[in-house]
């Protein structure tokens, strides 16, 4: 069965997500908050919680400056698959300082499917045009073929100590981070930004990115993923 996170077609009205003032001349923040639907409603989840299977989840992002967002999943599997821009989640990836979007940004969903493990989602986010002209997206090369060669320590583990305090299965290795030291990335990405000094937080659930100064160019880091 091939790991992936399924697009699915569901109409929903979004709820609003709180706004913050745009800070172009200071330390560049990135906040990442990840919805699980439960029933009719979507609710705010741990980043690190662990998914199963066929549960609908979905991004919230926003950024104190403008630029331009790339997406792309590494699946359990090996496959790659660029989630977002794509038709089917909305091609406008260009961000505004201080709007909160959704990813999808479509009425759509993500549905967690395959072999247990974490999913591997590169966030590719550029304070500057990558296309050198217009307002439109410039296309990242096509995702590499099925990486075969998996790490072997990506299934993921109930952390005892959470679960008895919250009633929830989490894994403390999984949601944001940045790109460790000798990771390769995937080649389509690679060249487009660098893993820079960045530092990770947890504001309840929402996760935060953030670096020391302002960004001059695209910055690469991930999200993992857990499921079963």
């Amino acid at each position: 069965m091939r790991s992936r996170l399924l697009v699915l077609w569901v109409f929903y009205f979004a709820p609003g997500f709180a706004q913050s003032g745009s800070q172009s001349d200071g330390p560049h923040r990135m906040e990442i908050l990840l919805e699980r639907m439960n029933g009719p409603q979507w609710v705010k989840v741990d980043p690190r919680l662990i998914f199963a299977q066929n549960d609908r989840v979905r991004f919230h992002f926003r950024a104190n400056f403008s630029g331009y967002l790339y997406v792309m999943d590494r699946t359990t599997s090996g496959k790659y698959e660029q989630l977002f821009p794509r038709e089917e989640t909305g091609q406008d990836n260009q961000i505004t300082a201080g709007k909160d979007y959704l990813i999808p940004a479509t009425d759509t969903v993500f549905r967690i499917a395959g072999p247990p493990g974490q999913e591997i989602i590169y966030w590719l986010v550029s304070p500057v045009e990558l296309s050198g002209g217009g307002h439109k997206y410039k296309p990242l090369p096509p995702p590499p073929p099925v990486d075969q060669r998996l790490p072997q320590n990506m299934t993921p583990r109930c952390d005892d100590s959470i679960f008895r305090a919250r009633g929830e299965c989490v894994d403390s290795s999984a949601g944001p981070q940045g790109i460790a030291p000798g990771e390769k990335l995937p080649r389509n990405l690679a060249g487009k930004g660098q893993s820079r000094d960045l530092t990770f937080m947890r504001n309840d659930n929402t996760s935060v990115v953030a670096s020391e100064g302002p960004l001059t160019g695209p910055v690469i880091y991930e999200f993992r993923l857990a499921h079963k």
